[in-house]
């Protein structure tokens, strides 16, 4: 029986790597997981994930075609190094840029501008009303992100309860989506998604699974995109109490929870034809 080619498109903030503020360390110290840091900032260490899921990650990228899939720029993505052979595809801006090699598919990114330009609002609009409608007591930067959609920073504890829920309804009428995750409230077109750019790479390298994880809402056609797929016990898609057939919901919290995804990955490889 010939082997499947499989491809693991992973979300990675808060999926595979963590913030500290995100890594939820519920057990005693002494009892900590040993961590590594694999995105440093301004000098300053940002995201981490466990020695643990390092050394998974390493094995996972030379058992599959491993696609990190990020709503970051590639910029921010650009800071991140992870263990393991380097990705030969890497997924930014939620889709609106497909690296080869590190450089963005010209071919793919004027597909998708075309697209947005055709199926929804203006970027503009969106910004415009974001700028509006937001209170400076709470927001504390307003970001364009690689001229394809736009987001907030802002400070959770004063942020109006209702606000997010309006301009969602707002932006669904204008073809764009609303993502709450952490401290960043994005506003992103509805054409522009992970899973469009899973399949591209899926075609090009003939894969014959696909599997996925993530956690927010803009990780949903993601997860519906793949032959499997798993969110872990946080997020906005936890919270919602998102599922789907293909979709196991993990229990795991934090950085425990990119160490289990991982190992359902590898194990998903070594039995790939019970998917």
């Amino acid at each position: 029986m010939t082997t499947p080619r499989v491809l693991v498109a992973s979300d990675l903030d808060r999926t595979l790597i963590y913030s500290s503020a995100a890594l939820a360390l519920a057990m005693p110290d002494a009892d900590a997981p040993r961590l590594l840091c694999v995105e440093v900032h301004e000098s300053r260490p940002l995201s981490y994930m466990t020695e643990t899921a390092a050394g998974l990650l390493t094995e996972l990228g030379t058992t599959a075609d491993f696609v990190p899939t990020t709503t970051r720029t590639r910029k921010q993505y650009q800071r991140i190094s992870l263990p393991g052979p380097a990705p030969k595809y890497a997924i930014c801006a939620n889709g609106g840029h497909l690296l080869v090699d590190g450089v963005s598919d010209r071919d793919w990114h004027a597909r998708v501008t075309a697209r947005l330009a055709d199926e929804c609002a203006s970027l503009d609009e969106v910004r415009e009303h974001m700028a509006a409608t937001s209170d400076p007591l709470w927001v504390r930067k307003h970001r364009v992100a690689e001229d394809l959609f736009v987001y907030l920073v802002v400070e959770r504890a004063l942020l109006p309860e209702d606000w997010v829920k309006e301009l969602a309804v707002w932006a669904e009428n204008r073809g764009w989506t609303v993502s709450l995750q952490g401290r960043k409230i994005y506003a992103v077109p509805k054409p522009l998604t992970k899973s469009a750019a899973v399949r591209e790479v899926a075609r090009r390298t003939g894969a014959d699974l696909t599997l996925a994880a993530g956690d927010s809402l803009l990780d949903a056609d993601l997860l519906l995109a793949a032959d499997r797929g798993w969110r872990p016990g946080h997020g906005e898609l936890a919270e919602a109490g998102w599922t789907a057939p293909a979709v196991t919901a993990l229990p795991e919290l934090g950085v425990a929870a990119g160490e289990r995804i991982l190992r359902e990955f590898l194990a998903a490889c070594d039995h790939p034809h019970r998917a």
